[in-house]
Formats: structure tokens, sequence, C-alpha cells
């Protein structure tokens, strides 16, 4: 069992919650009952009252939630073999963790947008090998060349920004990391895609993509991020929501196309100005950067596990009607119950 967004398990301490209110309510009613009816009279109070009632829904809503929460968490297992047309394309994402990535010019942030826009793409790419490599002040290759989707979107939902003396922006070691990744192995068409606001701390990208279209490979940017006035870098303190300041100044962090612009021109491919608008980067990737990389060759069949979400969804929906109904069947149960 795989589950591909295992950060909905945050969600569960509402059951938690529901479970320790459902114990600490039902301990207090028995407590009051106690105290105040006499041994001859709580059987019949207790029974009116509906205490076995109040189990019972607290015990179902709990149960609903928990159901609900896993669904949330994308539970698959079990695999499926779907076909594909193959390009024979190798394609390494680039993309860039600093934390300027935290600005949100872009909704919900830069970094959250680049995490969406490589989504669009391995959406569309089946069936073409995909690679990632985040940066910061170092490079990091987190998926080595694979076809498999499900690896790439786990590493891709475990990336953070990177902080402290990793957090500056050394494009260039990351396009030469990259490049270095696709290895000599097979004859496939080879692309980048460059996910940043191209600031960079002298790692000379430009010569690093000149060096990596000699090799066979293009390069393609993408710029997230307002080239004008820019924003703010949020931060989290204590609790407290901050913006980073140098010299007691607020730190304003802007998306530099030039860089992006001479970076894209070297690795012979083109500049994507995302700025701050949503674009379809799987179209994008369809409709040019595939063309402009390689071309289909051939069929095949891969593998892609299974989703089970709707194994846990249905039985939630269906304890919380059957919540419902026994709620409506004890609250008309009550009175008549009480007037005996």
């Amino acid at each position: 069992m795989q589950f591909l967004h295992l950060d909905a398990m945050v969600w569960m301490w509402v059951a938690l919650a529901a479970g320790i209110g459902t114990a600490v309510t039902l301990g207090a009613r028995r407590r009051m009952w106690l105290k105040l009816a006499t041994a001859r009279m709580r059987p019949r109070l207790q029974s009116t009252a509906g205490q076995l009632r109040h189990g019972v829904r607290g015990t179902l809503l709990v149960s609903v939630l928990t159901l609900l929460v896993i669904g949330l968490m994308d539970p698959r297992w079990g695999v499926r073999f779907e076909p594909v047309s193959q390009r024979n394309i190798d394609l390494m994402f680039v993309l860039d963790t600093s934390r300027s990535m935290q600005a949100e010019d872009l909704s919900p942030s830069r970094l959250e947008r680049a995490r969406q826009y490589i989504d669009d793409v391995t959406d569309i790419a089946a069936g073409d090998r995909i690679g990632l490599v985040s940066f910061a002040g170092h490079s990091h290759l987190e998926v080595p060349l694979t076809r498999d989707t499900t690896a790439l979107a786990l590493a891709l939902d475990s990336i953070h920004i990177r902080g402290g003396r990793d957090g500056g922006s050394m494009l260039g070691d990351a396009i030469r990391l990259a490049a270095d990744s696709f290895g000599d192995e097979g004859e496939g068409f080879k692309s980048i895609i460059v996910l940043s606001d191209g600031e960079d701390q002298g790692s000379w990208p430009a010569d690093a993509a000149a060096t990596a279209r000699e090799h066979g490979i293009r390069i393609w940017t993408v710029g997230l991020g307002d080239p004008v006035q820019g924003a703010r870098i949020p931060v989290d303190i204590d609790g407290e929501r901050l913006f980073v300041t140098h010299d007691g100044a607020e730190v304003w962090t802007k998306m530099d196309p030039a860089t992006l612009e001479a970076v894209a021109l070297a690795g012979e491919g083109n500049f994507i100005a995302a700025g701050t608008s949503n674009i379809d980067l799987g179209e994008v990737y369809e409709s040019v950067i595939a063309p402009g990389t390689g071309r289909r060759t051939s069929s095949a069949m891969i593998e892609r596990p299974i989703p089970r979400y709707n194994w846990f969804v249905i039985p939630a929906l269906c304890l919380l009607m059957l919540e419902w109904l026994l709620g409506r069947c004890w609250t008309h149960a009550a009175p008549r119950s009480a007037l005996a």
C-alpha cells in the first residue's frame, strides 16, 4: 500500500479530538446520573437520557472522520497496465527551493505553484523518463530518471524550502548536476525544465546551459514571480508570521527574467514567463517542449498504482447516513420513553 498524500494525516487530530470529546462527555453524563439519581431510578433515567445513543453516535462519528482522513491520504495498492506512446524523451526538472520561493506573489506560493506545474507535465508525459533535481545553496538529485510517476510524486511532496546556510540560489550547479544525471545510456532526446524565480549567486548558469547543450541537452526555463514589484518572503517564528529582513528592512524578491532568458538561449530552448499568472505547463510541454525535444517512437505498457480512496470514502458516507438515521430514530423515541 502507498499513500500519495501523507501530509493529509495531519487531519487525523480531528478524529482524535472527536474520540476524546465523546469519551469525556459519556464519562461526565455517567457521573451526573450516579450523583443525582437513586439506585432504583438510575436505570430508568439513563435509558431515557440515551447513554447508549450518545456512545453509538460518537463512535460512528469518529469512524467517519478516520475513514475520510485515510481517503484524503490517497491510498493505492495493486497495479493496472495502461498503453502509452513513448517519445523517447528523458526529462529532468530543476526545481528552485531557496527562500525566495516562499514568496506569495503566486498563490499559494512560488514553490507550490512550481509543484503544480510539474504535476501538469507528469500527467501529460506518461511513458517519458522523468527525474528531479532540487537546488538552493546546494543541489540534490531527488529522483533519478524513471517512468515511476508515483516515486516522483512522493519525492515532490517531500521537498521543502531550504533556509540557513543552504538557502542561496546556485542555479548553475543545479543545471550541471541535472546534465550529469542523464548519463550516457540510450539515445533518447534530453531536456531540462528549470522552474525558478531566476535569482542566482554567481554560479554561471548560462555557461552551464551552454555546456549541457554541447552534450545534446536542451534547456527550457519557467520564470515564477512578479518581475516588477516582487513580494516579501514570509517566515514563521514561534508561531508568528513575519517577513525576512536584512539590516532592519524587509527583503523583497523579484523574478529575474534576464538570467532565465540567458539560460534558455544558451540551452537552445525557450523562456516561459509564467510570472504571476496560472499557465498550463502540461499543454506547453505537449505543444512546444516535447516537439522541440523528441518524437513519438513506439507504444508501451506502464504500471500505474490503483487509487483506493473510494474504499474508505464510501463506507464513511454510509456510516454518516447511519448516524443521522439513528439520531432521528432515537430523538423521536426519547419522548415516548420519557412519557411512559
